[in-house]
């Protein structure tokens, strides 16, 4: 859980593509945006947490970021849209009972090397 991440990205145009395309199964969007130095704000609608990036010429170091999907099937969604928008896989939607008996999560390389996950922790409906 967190209240927004922020982090840089070396190309700030390709980030924020992926970024929507990826997670739009989720519901999150664009909420507001300044120069690319400044960067953009992605939430889901009335959520309190938000993801922020801004363009920066310095290389980030390799960052983890997990988001809630409400279902397994946002999970999947999310798993094939950031494909489509460049992501490499990095883990199949699936059960990763290692972590617990319901975690069913999707992992993907973003456009800077990022670990993007989507997770859902209820039992199948």
């Amino acid at each position: 859980m967190f209240d927004h991440v922020k982090f840089g990205a070396s190309d700030y145009a390709a980030s924020k593509a992926f970024f929507l395309e990826a997670l739009a199964p989720l519901g999150v969007t664009l909420v507001s945006e300044g120069p690319p130095a400044y960067g953009a704000e992605l939430a889901q609608p009335h959520g309190k947490e938000s993801l922020c990036l801004f363009e920066t010429q310095e290389k980030p170091a390799h960052l983890h970021l997990a988001f809630t999907a409400a279902t397994r099937a946002q999970v999947d969604a999310f798993h094939r849209a950031a494909l489509e928008a460049g992501g490499r896989d990095h883990g199949a939607p699936g059960l990763r009972p290692h972590y617990h008996a319901h975690y069913y999560a999707a992992f993907v390389i973003g456009p800077d090397g990022h670990n993007i996950e989507a997770v859902c922790h209820e039992p199948e409906a």
